[in-house]
């Protein structure tokens, strides 16, 4: 008999879902509960690579990513003046995916993959609401929630985000969120003629990258350097991302900034980074995803170590034992992982930030890379 018969899930995002799809797959009742009335989900662009693609090919879903998304060969690393090419690196197909090794996607479009195929699981989804309240003892867990309605569970997966309510109430001395003086810029916009796979501009302070997430359409990343955690208007998104653009004489950059409008969509995030101290459970209730390890995209592994943990939890709980041992087991499986992408990520930046040696800027992009292929 499985560690659980019956969890709850707090939170729709690509944690979240993974979990469910996963545990209710399994035989597990399986709850969810999200907040957004609307199971929405923003932002631009979100690059991939091989081990992502292999979570979604375990969830399932890379048919639906395929006919969806885009995947492409290798990263090219241009001047910042004239676009020559100074390196192209290989991104080497993960086995069982059926795709090379870099891709990309609307956020929005992989969210509604996700969603449908948690709802096709068999996932009781409960849009416009999370808990209220969470009491335990050793049997269970007792959830109250804002509509109202309770339900007792053997198991609780607060999947809800680096300001994490779940966390909030059961970890209130947990670590923060931290600014890492870094912020990005994204952007929709047509895939400039000759880009057909991640591109990338390495500038002083600024980096841009160009990566196709479907037929003639990419999504745009500009990370900057910014010692404060300053606030942008709405308004200023634009011409802010324009002026940054001015630093890349580029013809490529250039006509791509010419090209801008408010139809690009621009969206602006500080970067923040959050790795809690095991054990990331209280009782039966267990954190995952950016509850509990948040990174800066400069691996772009954020989504997939999320994702991963929602598989392995739930690989756990439908195991025989109880959810004490299938919690154990599940932070035993992903401290080093999820570890490695936090600190290693953060290396990156700073590397950027200070202006340190590029060869160290590569051997943790490779080594990390290397990592993220073994098996989960």
């Amino acid at each position: 008999m499985a560690a659980a018969q019956n969890v709850l899930v707090i939170g729709g995002g690509f944690s979240g879902m993974s979990a469910a799809i996963m545990l209710a797959r399994g035989g597990i009742a399986t709850d969810l509960v999200e907040i957004d009335a609307g199971w929405r989900s923003y932002g631009a662009g979100i690059s991939l690579h091989g081990a992502t693609l292999r979570v979604l090919a375990q969830l399932g879903v890379i048919e639906d990513y395929k006919a969806t998304g885009s995947a492409t060969d290798g990263l090219v690393v241009r001047l910042p003046h004239n676009d020559h090419v100074i390196v192209t690196i290989p991104t080497p197909p993960m086995p069982g995916t059926g795709l090379p090794g870099n891709a990309a996607i609307m956020r929005p479009a992989l969210a509604a993959i996700l969603s449908k195929a948690t709802r096709a699981a068999g996932v009781n989804v409960r849009l416009g609401s999370s808990f209220e309240t969470i009491t335990q003892d050793e049997g269970g867990v007792d959830v109250s929630f804002t509509d109202g309605t309770s339900g007792r569970y053997d198991a609780v997966i607060g999947a809800d985000g680096l300001y994490s309510k779940t966390r909030e109430v059961l970890m209130p001395d947990a670590p923060q969120p931290a600014y890492v003086g870094q912020a990005v810029w994204r952007a929709e916009l047509s895939t400039p003629e000759g880009i057909d796979t991640l591109n990338m501009w390495l500038g002083k302070g600024v980096k841009v990258g160009i990566n196709p997430v479907a037929p003639g359409r990419s999504y745009m990343f500009v990370t900057e350097d910014r010692p404060t955690n300053d606030w942008v208007d709405e308004g200023d998104l634009l011409p802010r991302l324009q002026v940054l653009l001015d630093r890349f004489p580029s013809p490529i950059l250039t006509a791509v900034k010419q090209g801008l409008s408010l139809d690009s969509k621009v969206i602006y995030r500080p970067l923040e980074k959050l790795l809690l101290p095991q054990p990331w459970n209280v009782g039966r209730v267990m954190l995952i995803g950016d509850a509990v390890h948040a990174t800066t995209p400069h691996l772009g592994a954020g989504a997939c170590i999320g994702m991963e943990d929602g598989i392995v939890l739930a690989e756990e709980l439908l195991r025989s034992g109880t959810v004490a041992d299938a919690f154990a087991a599940h932070q035993s499986r992903r401290w080093k992982r999820c570890e490695m992408v936090v600190t290693n990520s953060l290396r990156l930046s700073e590397i950027e930030i200070t202006g340190g040696e590029q060869a160290e800027h590569n051997a943790i992009m490779g080594r990390s890379m290397m990592a993220l292929t073994e098996p989960v």
